[in-house]
């Protein structure tokens, strides 16, 4: 009975933790919500069948390999273009029902600071969403936390690919006219770094 407590502890803190990631995950894959939160249903029913003992400190790996897996699924018995890393090539045309408003801030903001950072927010989120799949796919893992060799186990393909996906993801979107004003206005309004052995 404390083991089935423990266990039920175990996936309860998991669904805390991951759930919100992995079904902007799926979404992102899968450009449709209802199968998206389908998708992270059957991953959360696949935990319940597993231990924290099997999965040690491989618990999101292994949270977002299912994901990703069962979101591949979904788009083969849709009729969706799967190419060989797994991402799809044809994503659902009508993206209405993505969310792509900023997450609420932690901490208190000035309104025009919370308006400009929702306006950067789905900037990039296009920008993104434009990358070729593999790239954007790469990308999404990438900017939630996962080191590039967790990334490889997640999507089967070796390291240095996933190196490469995210160098050219991340310069191709630095290329970009919008990003490169954000980025030079930023600039311009940093403070100087002294360089070394000058004072301030």
């Amino acid at each position: 009975m404390e083991r089935e407590t423990k266990r039920r502890a175990w996936v309860l803190s998991a669904l805390d933790e991951f759930e919100g990631k992995l079904l902007r995950y799926a979404q992102r894959l899968l450009g449709n919500l209802d199968e998206a939160r389908d998708v992270v249903q059957f991953v959360f029913l696949r935990l319940c069948d597993e231990t924290p003992d099997n999965l040690d400190d491989r618990l999101a790996q292994w949270l977002y390999t299912v994901c990703r897996n069962r979101a591949l699924d979904v788009l083969r018995g849709r009729g969706g273009v799967v190419i060989g890393s797994g991402v799809a090539v044809g994503r659902a045309a009508n993206h209405g029902d993505r969310s792509t408003s900023a997450e609420p801030a932690s901490r208190e903001n000035d309104p025009a600071d919370t308006a400009e950072d929702a306006e950067l927010h789905v900037l990039l989120r296009q920008l993104v969403d434009r990358l070729p799949p593999n790239q954007r796919e790469a990308i999404d893992l990438w900017a939630d936390g996962f080191s590039y060799a967790e990334i490889s186990r997640i999507v089967e393909r070796q390291e240095g690919h996933i190196r490469v996906l995210v160098h050219r993801g991340l310069k191709t979107l630095r290329e970009q006219p919008q990003v490169r004003a954000m980025l030079a206005e930023e600039d311009r309004y940093s403070i100087p770094q002294p360089r070394s052995g000058e004072r301030m």
